[in-house]
């Protein structure tokens, strides 16, 4: 069974940075290919950033050039490196892993950016 414990959201200021954790277990971490998710109140779940087991890439436009996705395979272990947040990149931020039927999800890391 598939287990992801997301960590690293908290309070950060517009403009600042937030480096967020999904740690996986169960699975061959290796060979999956991984995605960040946001949900903020009221919307859909969107894709924030994905990485393949190659370590390609891939970012929603309202993110590229702020945030960065990376995997340690040694940890099993994506990352989301958040940086110049914005007032509407508040949400509560999940990994999955993006070609599994069905999608995994760990409780989330809220990510709450106020002034």
């Amino acid at each position: 069974q598939v287990q992801l414990v997301e960590s690293g959201g908290g309070l950060v200021q517009p403009g600042g940075s937030l480096r967020l954790s999904c740690a996986a277990s169960g699975t061959i971490f290796s060979i999956m290919d991984m995605g960040w998710y946001r949900q903020a109140p009221g919307k859909q779940r969107e894709l924030v950033a994905g990485i393949t087991s190659g370590g390609s890439t891939n970012y929603a436009d309202s993110v590229k050039g702020r945030f960065t996705i990376s995997r340690d395979n040694a940890q099993r272990t994506v990352y989301l490196q958040m940086n110049s947040l914005k007032p509407e990149d508040p949400a509560l931020y999940s990994c999955t892993l993006i070609r599994a039927i069905p999608r995994p999800w760990g409780q989330g890391t809220q990510v709450t950016v106020s002034s």
